[in-house]
Parts: C-alpha cells; structure tokens; sequence
C-alpha cells in the first residue's frame, strides 16, 4: 500500500480529515438567512403594533405588513397592468400613478403568480428575498475583487444588516434592482461588456439607473483613455469600442422607460410628471429643474440659513471621503459608479424618506468600511469596533422601519 502511495486509514476516518471549511457560498447564504430573521424580527415588532390605516388591518400578518406603501403600486401593475393614459387634476398636474414604477419586477412577480398560483403577497416577498440572497452573493465575489475574506465578509454583514436591508424582503424592487447592478458592477470590473449590455438594459426597467450607469461608464472610459494616453496602461482598441457601445447602450437604456411611458400614452412628459407628483406636497408644482431638489430639500427641511450649510458640509465630507485610503483601494469603476450615481441622485431626485434606500445602490462603500475597520489596531478595539459597526446596523433597521415604514399617524413620508 506504501509503495503505491495510497493510505493505510479507514474511508471514513480520511473523510473526518478533508478540510471541514464550508464553500464560500454557503457561507454568504447562512449569513444572509440570519440577517433575514433579524429582519424579520424588526418588522414582526412594529406589525404587532400597527394600527388599522389604509393599506392593512390592525396588526397585519408579516405579508400584508410587507405590502405597504410602493407594494401597493406593484400590486396593481401586476394585477392589472398600466393605465391608458396619465391621470391628471383639474389644472393638468399629473397625479400619482402605476407609471411612476418600472416594470421588471411587477412583471416577474406576476409570472411568478401565474406559475404558483400564489397570491401577490406571498410571491412578491418571495422574488425579493431570493433576489436578495443572490445580491449577497455578488456583492461578496464583486469586494472580493479588492479585499481580502474576512473584509470581504465583514463588508457583506454590514450589507445583509444595513439600517434598509429590510427593504430586500418586502414587495418593492429594491431586492432585484441590487442584485442586477451588482451583477453589472462586478461584469465592468472583470472587464466583460457583451453581457452586460443585456444586464444592464433589464436593470434600467427595474430601478431608475440607467443614465446613472451610462455616466459611471464614460467616466470609466475617459479614466481608461486618459491612463492609456499617458502610457500607464493599455486600452486597446476593441475594449475602446466595447466600453463606449455599452456605455451607449446603457444611456438609451435609461431612456426607455420614460419613452415607452410616452409611446403608450401620447403623453411626451408623462414620466416625469408624475415622478414630480411625489414632491409637489413638499415644495408645490415645480418644473424638473437638475441639481435644484436637494438645495430646495434642504431648506424645506432644515431651513433657509442651515439647510444649505448642512447640505455644503455632507458634500464636502462625502467628496473627501475618496481620499481615504480605503476608498483609494476600490476598483476605479466601482468609484466612478458611485460618483456616477450621487452625481444623478443629485440631479433628479428630491431628498425625503425614500432616500435611505435610494442610497443602497452605494452598496460597494461599505467594503472601504469593513477593510477600515479591520485595519484598526489594536485587537480589542478592532474587535469592539465590528460590533458596534453590526448593533448600530440592526439599531438603523429599527430607526427606518419606525420613521419610513410603519403607520403611526405621524409618518414622515413613505420609504
């Protein structure tokens, strides 16, 4: 047996002594189930002390509980489709409608329902927690692309328990969004544009990215051309061809829905008039004026004279933020995506309650948080440091489902 170089031990006691460590998969899903019932727990406790209001009975089950607010909306894009024309009052302002949400997700869950024979409830919470799980995949293998396992999985524990993470297992598209753009995060870092064009093209009908990834992909390019002229790394020219008809392809992708919005109604602006129905109880009957909503927010909220010294100063912190270290690590796609996308945020979007999870897409950041943390010494206060990193991540779970979900008669806004 010697001579043949084989072992002398029992089958089963060379089995015992394989390496006992789970696939990095598994353990990504164990953590993403965990995560799922402190959620879960999270949005248990408020159901249990919600008052009967328009969109459920008093201390509604966990399902219709999840079908408040925007779960709504896809419930009846599901169950009925889009209307024929934009509704509008009687001085010609669009009113809130279906339009305002893109279609992939309302359109699966209903595949989904008439594959089952499910109910939207059930299904639509179904599709966003499995979307979710494979968000927590990606986003794993996308910081693994920098970091090293234990950033790595620090970075996808503060993503699994993040203060909005209970928006990956309720009926909005948040889950599917995140998992697509992850996907098209960790295909641009890999350098493999054929599929994502097809990636990207479905995202930007599921979640309002398109343009914003149309412009991190020209910044990429015009990073990559810029590094190729100065002789620091090659560019050839097919990837030049590649990245600029993707970068194409995802801005036309970005236009679609409000195009097809138009072509269905004969509307021209149908879109983004009702996408300003959402801000008019705010700030009135406005115009889409780009990068006026959040100096307008912030005095809405906060004031005229502190408003916009609170807005300068979150810029300005946020802007030096990519000089840290940590951030300087990151892939530069994945820094021109989230320059890409605050740049659109701010741009087009209204700062209320549905910002906290309008911020999600900024996902990649909290692998510079977790390979910061890690990086403390010395060891207790390291540790001490990733604790308060996750209870302060469960406490933020607390803080949204109170202030941007529940109905307690006094709510912010929706999330």
């Amino acid at each position: 047996m010697a001579d043949l170089g084989l072992s002398s031990r029992p089958v089963g006691e060379r089995l015992l002594a394989l390496p006992r460590r789970p696939p990095w998969w598994l353990s990504i899903l164990a953590l993403y189930a965990g995560s799922r019932v402190v959620s879960t727990g999270v949005l248990l406790h408020f159901a249990s002390r919600q008052q009967a209001n328009a969109w459920t009975t008093a201390q509604p089950e966990y399902l219709e509980f999840a079908r408040l607010w925007d779960g709504t909306w896809y419930w009846i894009i599901a169950a009925g489709g889009y209307p024929d024309a934009i509704p509008r009052d009687e001085a010609g302002l669009a009113t809130e409608n279906a339009f305002a949400f893109m279609p992939v997700y309302p359109f699966v869950v209903r595949g989904v329902m008439v594959l089952t024979g499910l109910p939207f409830a059930p299904t639509a919470v179904a599709v966003s927690v499995l979307a979710g799980a494979v968000a927590a995949l990606l986003f794993h293998r996308l910081v693994r692309t920098w970091l090293d396992e234990r950033e790595a999985l620090l970075a996808t524990a503060l993503l699994c328990l993040a203060p909005v993470s209970p928006i990956l297992q309720v009926a909005y598209a948040e889950a599917l969004h995140l998992a697509l753009l992850l996907g098209a995060l960790l295909l641009v870092v890999r350098r493999r544009y054929a599929p994502l064009a097809v990636i990207v093209t479905i995202m930007a009908l599921t979640r309002p990215s398109g343009l914003a990834f149309a412009f991190g992909l020209a910044l990429l390019l015009a990073w990559r051309w810029c590094r190729d002229h100065r002789a620091l790394e090659p560019f050839p020219m097919r990837e030049r061809i590649e990245l600029a008809a993707v970068t194409v392809i995802a801005g036309l992708a970005g236009l679609a829905w409000p195009g097809l919005v138009a072509l269905l109604t004969g509307d021209l602006t149908g879109y983004i008039d009702t996408e300003l129905a959402w801000r008019r109880p705010y700030i009135g009957p406005v115009e889409l004026v780009p990068f006026t909503a959040w100096w307008q927010g912030a005095q809405w909220w906060l004031g005229d004279a502190v408003g916009p010294v609170v807005l300068v100063v979150v810029l300005a912190a946020a802007a030096a933020s990519f000089a840290l270290p940590q951030m300087r690590r990151m892939p530069v796609a994945l820094r021109c995506w989230i320059v890409a996308y605050a740049v659109y945020l701010l741009a087009v979007f209204f700062p209320q309650s549905s910002t906290f999870r309008l911020l999600l897409p900024l996902a990649p950041v909290l692998g510079a948080i977790g390979a910061g943390a890690l990086a403390v010494r010395p060891r207790w206060l390291r540790a001490a440091l990733v604790m308060l990193l996750l209870a302060a991540s469960v406490a933020g779970q607390l803080g949204w489902v109170h202030i941007a979900w529940w109905v307690d008669g006094a709510d912010w806004t929706p999330p």
